[in-house]
């Protein structure tokens, strides 16, 4: 939050003890749509890993990356050897690539990710209902580092 919203809430608590239900509802409801709804609190659990057999030194990997309603994934970058594939389980989830338009993929659709690539944004579309999206990454044998999260302040 920066320091323009944190005077601006300040001065509605201060406000409050004469401010009516209906003006005060008012008032949230306006701050909710300046103020971004979106933290960096996705879940990621790895759902499957294992060596394909017949492509020597790459590995399959599966990780579901589920969004509480308004939640998003920090900035990031793909490891270099990861091709990536992500359906959409659930939800609506808003997603953009460094150099392509923001897209938002609905339930039973997907996209692919060349290697290396720079995640700008990575959320759940809804700030109601959570999302969930399946990853499958073919990658180097040993590359654990599938995404590396962008200094703060920038990218790498």
């Amino acid at each position: 939050m920066n320091i323009r919203n944190f005077d601006l809430v300040k001065e509605i608590k201060m406000r409050t003890k004469s401010t009516s239900p209906l003006q005060l509802a008012t008032i949230t409801i306006a701050l909710a749509a300046v103020m971004p709804a979106t933290s960096y609190n996705d879940t990621i659990k790895t759902n499957f890993s294992h060596p394909i057999s017949n492509v020597p030194g790459k590995s399959l990997v599966a990780v579901e990356v589920s969004y509480p309603p308004g939640g998003a994934s920090a900035p990031h970058h793909h490891s270099d050897s990861a091709f990536i594939y992500a359906y959409v389980v659930s939800g609506q989830i808003a997603s953009q690539v460094e150099g392509q338009p923001e897209h938002v993929y609905r339930a039973g659709e997907c996209w692919y990710e060349t290697p290396g690539a720079h995640h700008l944004i990575s959320r759940n579309a809804s700030n109601t209902k959570p999302a969930k999206l399946l990853a499958v990454f073919v990658v180097d044998n040993g590359d654990n580092a599938l995404t590396t999260p962008d200094p703060a302040g920038g990218s790498r």
